[in-house]
């Protein structure tokens, strides 16, 4: 039997969204980046971080951010198979988030300790999501899959779901997702640019995260 109620499940994932209208996609090539990334992002009030996992440090930054940087919601993204979200569990993610969900997948989140948001392109996905007891999922890739037009027209049939789009957005085009209804938060990279973290310019990343934070009109 699920450790995880629809209700319950909702009521994780929105406490984790709803913290910041946000979430920075982490890419940590450098453990020593870590934490001093997680920092500068919390100072600009985005604590709600996903850290995919892409690359050889990623377990270990998570375990890093999560022990060192405790006002951080610290989740873990490009969650692939069922042996990934057991593994992120027992590196101190708070949350784990697919791009998009498997059979497997849901069956391993029913009993994870930590709330599993899946990644959703179609409505037969969302169907196969809700069914799976799950009312809250990453709209992805958001912009190619129809961007805010897919999102409206979601909304007449499945009013009760909400969503976190991710892919191809940036600073320009988030308020207009956040002003959807069905729209939590949404998930992106532009505060993070790559010659910023190559510098280790962690002040500049933290100014980008408070222009972030305040993107919801």
């Amino acid at each position: 039997m699920s450790r995880w109620t629809h209700e319950t499940r909702l009521q994780a994932v929105d406490a984790i969204l709803s913290s910041a209208p946000v979430v920075p996609v982490l890419r940590v090539d450098r453990l020593e980046d870590a934490v001093p990334l997680a920092r500068a992002l919390v100072e600009g009030g985005l604590p709600v971080l996903e850290v995919t996992l892409r690359t050889e440090v990623a377990f270990a930054a998570i375990e890093q951010m999560a022990r060192d940087v405790p006002e951080a919601i610290v989740g873990a993204g490009t969650v692939l198979r069922a042996v990934d979200l057991a593994a992120v569990v027992n590196a101190g993610a708070a949350f784990a988030i697919a791009p998009g969900a498997t059979e497997a997948l849901y069956t391993a989140a029913d009993d994870a300790t930590i709330p599993f948001i899946p990644a959703i392109a179609t409505a037969s996905e969302l169907m196969r999501g809700l069914d799976a007891g799950h009312g809250r999922f990453k709209f992805f890739p958001a912009e190619s899959s129809g961007g805010i037009g897919a999102l409206k027209s979601f909304s007449g049939p499945f009013a009760q779901v909400k969503f976190c789009p991710t892919g191809g957005i940036d600073a320009a085009k988030a308020p207009d997702y956040l002003a959807l209804p069905n729209v939590i938060t949404v998930g992106g990279s532009w505060m993070v640019p790559n010659d910023a973290i190559a510098r280790r310019d962690w002040a500049a990343i933290a100014a980008l995260a408070k222009e972030s934070a305040q993107l919801r009109r």
